[in-house]
């Protein structure tokens, strides 16, 4: 008999408290066996990529409930012990139960479950989350309830969740007592080498709820400046700490050892994408960090600064013109119009500054208004505080809308703040956040003002909002006017 997929969820969380079939011998150092728990992500309704991390060099193996033999690849040091395994043919809009263990499994499996996306024709009903900024301003792994706001999210019955952006802060420790006033669980030094990125990972990884999560749901990763140091990308890469040594190709290589995600052969350091989700939802994810100009450079009318790059700039274009999809989500990990930015603007709004990257943005609205693309919905994090905004950037077209929802932090410093540049004439719909950031006075506090957006179509499309903190309140929500045709 077929098991529903909420049944199978359940089934599987139990599993997942638990998450082994044997105790871990008393040398569990000497014996294979998984560690970080492990993610299922880059689900599309044909395939899914499994990832896993052995505690040393191993033969790491998953089962998907049903087939014969387990599927099987070499981890080792180079990778970290990290590995990763494409799980494909399957079947659209499935439910499966998998099973992960290392080497003979004399040491312990660990049981995880996921939901292959509908067809691409299908007319179903999707809900996702979606967050960012972990471990960020020395607000990290609190000592007694780790990461609360992991429970709330695995509560929810979310087909996927989206991990868009800063999910390590690889250049800001995490220190015994924390930003807060609360005891915490001690972090690795920013990291100035290969070695260093990877205990970030390691650390944020390791923590259970997070884990959890990760057994239940679907993983889609994109990565910010955090993930290599603030408001970094190839030309800004750089740090104090390490004079003269480039931060971006340590913190990439750890990156992918550490996401379900496996780039295109031909480009194996490529992070965008796209993933659609039955009739009503395209996901086109944007890597704003790989390609981009530097931070200093102006943005002149006749020399417009990138974040994209040409590449990645051609393929948006060609993808939105692709989709027929009732909505088309962006997945950006900076915002379009809060300025953003220590010394120079890092998002890209530029706060009359002439130094954002607010003329890919305006090509960027009038490729979606040239494709007919009046559907748009942005998803961003970075700020530290949820928002969102309506767009009506034409004056020649002002039925013309785009909307803009971010969300943040799931734990880190939560800085609100007012300004907004006008380039796009956004009209702001809400704001979660405290009076300001010093008016939080401790760790339970804080964990009112963490939070998530989540998105859910009905199987006729139509698509809600909300942001959710991290105590399970819904703290805003609304549905969003029928996409029309011009």
């Amino acid at each position: 008999m077929r098991r529903s997929a909420r049944a199978v969820r359940g089934l599987l969380l139990a599993a997942a408290l638990c998450g082994c079939r044997h105790a871990p011998p008393q040398r569990a150092d000497e014996v294979a066996q998984l560690t970080l728990g492990t993610a299922i992500g880059e689900v599309d309704s044909t395939s899914a990529v499994f990832w896993g991390r052995c505690n040393h060099p191993a033969t790491l193996r998953v089962q998907v409930d049903g087939e014969d033999r387990p599927r099987a690849v070499e981890v080792t040091a180079a990778t970290g012990s990290t590995g990763k395994i494409v799980l494909a043919p399957l079947k659209p809009a499935t439910p499966y139960v998998y099973r992960a263990w290392c080497d003979d499994g004399t040491g312990y499996a660990v049981t995880g479950s996921f939901r292959t996306a509908p067809p691409p024709d299908a007319p179903a009903a999707v809900r996702f989350a979606w967050s960012g900024d972990l471990g960020g301003q020395n607000v990290c792994r609190d000592r007694e309830r780790d990461y609360p706001i992991f429970p709330v999210l695995t509560a929810r019955p979310l087909d996927f969740f989206i991990g868009l952006g800063d999910m390590i802060y690889a250049d800001d420790p995490c220190l015994p007592r924390g930003r807060y006033g609360n005891d915490q669980l001690q972090g690795p030094r920013s990291a100035v080498d290969l070695a260093g990125f990877r205990a970030h990972w390691r650390y944020n990884w390791s923590e259970p709820g997070f884990q959890q999560l990760r057994r239940a749901t679907p993983y889609y990763a994109v990565w910010d400046d955090h993930e290599i140091r603030d408001d970094s990308g190839p030309h800004d890469d750089d740090t104090p700490l390490a004079p003269g040594v480039h931060l971006m190709p340590y913190a990439l290589q750890a990156f992918l050892e550490f996401q379900p995600l496996v780039p295109p052969a031909a480009e194996p350091t490529r992070l965008y994408r796209h993933v659609r989700w039955g009739r009503h939802i395209d996901l086109f994810f944007l890597d704003t960090r790989q390609y981009r100009d530097a931070l200093a450079a102006p943005d002149r009318a006749d020399h417009p600064k990138t974040m994209l790059g040409a590449a990645q700039l051609a393929w948006f274009e060609q993808a939105l013109a692709d989709s027929d999809a009732t909505w088309k989500v962006i997945v950006a990990s900076v915002p379009l119009s809060i300025p953003t930015g220590r010394v120079a603007r890092d998002g890209f709004a530029d706060g009359g500054t002439g130094q954002g990257y607010e003329r890919e943005a305006v090509h960027l609205f009038e490729t979606l208004r040239a494709h007919g693309v009046r559907n748009s919905v942005w998803i961003t994090t970075d700020v530290h505080f949820a928002t969102g905004f309506v767009y009506r950037p034409f004056d020649d077209d002002p039925s013309w809308t785009a909307y803009e929802f971010t969300s943040g932090p799931l734990s880190a410093g939560v800085f609100p703040r007012a300004d907004l540049d006008p380039t796009f004439h956004p009209e702001r719909l809400f704001t979660y956040g405290p009076p300001s950031a010093d008016a939080i006075a401790s760790f339970d506090e804080a964990i009112g003002w963490f939070n998530f957006g989540e998105i859910a179509v009905d199987a006729g499309g139509a698509l809600t909002v909300s942001i959710v903190n991290g105590r399970g309140e819904t703290v805003f929500h609304t549905a969003l006017p029928a996409p029309t045709r011009p």
